[in-house]
């Protein structure tokens, strides 16, 4: 009886342990779920995708070989922000592409929310608009969660180091969406002109001007 009150009580623990245990595992993983939503911070490694361009195919940026970083720009088709800073877009592209900075433009909506950032008006905006890198959907809308984008246009400078993809800035590309001719800080080129000089990015992070990411409810 008395070696079976002991086995009882020794039960009795090791079920209490395990209950700690997995409450806390779960706080853990709790506090894990709720860091990754908040997205990349400045000096955090970026994923890789594979995204559906504009021209049906994938991309990914590993098909860049001589990239020496990223332009990665959440935008989309509709958003009057989006449509402002459309050409100053095409501008950075024309300017670092060669440089080793491609842009590489993604859209995060979901087009049962708005009908114009559908797949097919994707590809008759960058037609009508001449974008001349990759215009990408992010479909199941997987990556925008991963990046943090909340914005359109909502911009992540990388750079590659050590075979690695490092987070260098996020926010908006310049301080006047409105006129192009009113800009005076011109975040993005600043950073990237930074970058090719070896030297640090003074402003690394601003606050994102746009419309929300479109997300089905």
């Amino acid at each position: 009886m008395k070696n079976l009150k002991i086995l009882l009580a020794i039960f009795v623990m090791g079920l209490g342990l395990l209950s700690f245990t997995t409450m806390n595992d779960d706080k853990h993983a709790s506090q894990h779920e709720k860091i990754n939503s908040k997205g990349y911070e400045v000096g955090d490694e970026a994923a890789d995708f594979k995204l559906k361009n504009i021209d049906g195919k994938m991309v990914s940026l590993s098909d860049f070989k001589t990239a020496k970083g990223f332009i990665v720009v959440f935008t989309c088709n509709h958003c009057p922000y989006a449509k402002k800073y459309e050409d100053r877009i095409v501008e950075l592209d024309k300017k670092f592409k060669n440089q080793g900075y491609p842009v590489v433009a993604i859209n995060p909506n979901d087009p049962n929310v708005q009908p114009e950032d559908g797949y097919q008006q994707m590809i008759e905006r960058a037609k009508q608009k001449g974008f001349t890198f990759p215009y990408l959907v992010d479909e199941g809308q997987k990556i925008y969660p991963q990046y943090g984008a909340t914005k359109t246009p909502h911009v992540f400078l990388l750079q590659k180091e050590n075979g690695k993809n490092i987070v260098k800035y996020i926010g908006a590309i310049d301080n006047n969406y409105d006129n192009p001719n009113d800009v005076s800080e011109y975040y993005v080129q600043d950073a990237v002109n930074a970058l090719l000089k070896g030297e640090p990015v003074k402003m690394s992070k601003t606050v994102a001007i746009g419309c929300t990411i479109k997300v089905k409810k």
